[in-house]
């Protein structure tokens, strides 16, 4: 799989956010459907900001936050 670079689109996959942030694709949704994650179910897809998934990672203690709410 090709590295994430600043021309792909806007908007994640679950795999390409799996990819990026290094995780399981099963981590992924899991985090997303708790809300940890936020991004968009379009139909039976998940979609996700590419700038939240960086900011994920720039920000690791954003994740942390959202799972004391």
């Amino acid at each position: 799989m090709e590295a994430i670079n600043q021309d792909h689109p806007s908007i994640l996959t679950v795999r390409e956010a799996a990819h990026y942030l290094r995780i399981s694709e099963m981590t992924v949704l899991r985090l997303a459907n708790q809300g940890f994650i936020p991004g968009a179910k379009i139909g039976r897809q998940w979609r996700f900001p590419k700038d939240t998934i960086l900011n994920l990672v720039r920000q690791p203690e954003t994740l942390g936050q959202a799972r004391e709410k």
